[in-house]
């Protein structure tokens, strides 16, 4: 059994099962889907987003946990979506079936009381960032390296402006539907009069439809809405606007200079504050960086600039873009500076497949 929740763990989930078939000849695998779970319906943000919808994951629970006890599978394998994957995990190891999660739960920003909990749910957990497996008991969680690190290739295309003469931007305002609504408006506002072309790719059908509604509302011209290609767009841009979420370690692993941008309820944005204590960045390469830096250089600003909330401004966002599209030199110098804050996620060896055996 494999369970991703969202359009990020989906993209591992498929790996994972291509090589399971490669390793296990004849293996069955089933999924959200084979028990009419959409990731659309799934990928829900929010407390009181999930709230109004508290039935529907219930009965995902419910169906999800009978599939388990009927099908017997050899293992599940969760990836990431920790709020209804681990429960699902823990049903499994309760009933004597291997439970291995992929992704690990965010315990180093907070809540790190639930680390007892998640070890006493599964049997093995795969960590993408090799500060993680510390945090947890010997033998139980081991970094397997970062899948997206060995799909990138190790040299980035060096960018320059397109065959017009005119930069290229990437705007990635993330893949659920109130993310587009709530970023997209002020990217487009903030790159008004720049020359450049703007590319945005959607990440699935339901997003590539809401981008297009307001990049048509927003009467911005030279902008090319398509269905997938996120890595291309930010292997071929000058520079990037990026909402926070696995996007902003592809455009890291890109070298491209990206602002990482994001903004939620004005609610959960106080929440937030108060609850994450671990980390001072929200950027996943920023993270890295933090977690692998010598605590002497704590003044040092973080290779991605972020914008949350009100500092997610149009005139803040295009200072930086200003700033990149003119000057060679910076664009070069925050490349680099991304480049070496993700240097540290590559194991050497085939993340995908070292999963795959952790299955078997």
């Amino acid at each position: 059994m494999l369970l991703a929740g969202e359009e990020s763990g989906l993209i591992y989930a498929r790996a994972i099962a291509e090589k399971a078939r490669a390793m296990y000849p004849g293996v069955e695998i089933r999924g959200y889907s084979d028990y009419g779970f959409e990731t659309h319906d799934l990928a829900v943000m929010g407390f009181w987003a999930v709230l109004r919808r508290i039935l529907f994951f219930l009965r995902v629970k419910r169906t999800m946990e009978r599939a388990i006890a009927e099908w017997k599978p050899d293992a599940v394998c969760t990836v990431d979506y920790p709020g209804m994957n681990l429960k699902l995990a823990a049903f499994a190891k309760m009933r004597g079936i291997r439970a291995v999660h992929v992704v690990c739960p965010q315990v180093w920003a907070w809540k790190a009381g639930r680390i007892p909990k998640i070890e006493a749910s599964l049997d093995r957990l795969c960590c993408f960032f090799p500060f993680e497996p510390a945090l947890f008991s010997p033998g139980f969680a081991e970094f397997v390296g970062h899948p997206l690190a060995a799909a990138f290739p190790s040299s980035p295309r060096q960018r320059g402006g397109s065959e017009r003469g005119a930069s290229e931007i990437a705007l990635l305002p993330g893949s659920r539907l109130g993310e587009i609504e709530r970023h997209l408006p002020t990217m487009l506002r903030a790159v008004e009069g720049l020359d450049a072309h703007f590319s945005i790719p959607a990440a699935n059908e339901r997003a590539y439809e809401a981008i297009a509604a307001v990049v048509e509302s927003s009467g911005r011209a030279g902008v090319s809405v398509r269905l997938g290609g996120a890595r291309d767009a930010l292997m071929h841009a000058d520079c990037a606007v990026v909402a926070s979420g696995t996007a902003t370690l592809e455009a890291a692993l890109a070298g491209c200079p990206t602002v990482l941008v994001y903004r939620v309820s004005p609610l959960l944005a106080w929440f937030a504050r108060r609850v994450i204590k671990g980390v001072r960045h929200v950027g996943l390469a920023n993270i890295v960086w933090e977690k692998s830096r010598p605590e002497s250089s704590d003044a040092a600003e973080a290779p991605m600039p972020e914008l949350l909330q009100e500092r997610f401004t149009a005139e803040n966002v295009r200072r930086y873009l200003d700033l990149w599209t003119a000057d060679g030199k910076a664009r070069a110098e925050a490349s680099r500076r991304l480049s070496d804050a993700v240097a540290l996620l590559s194991r050497g060896s085939d993340p995908v497949a070292r999963i795959a055996e952790l299955l078997g």
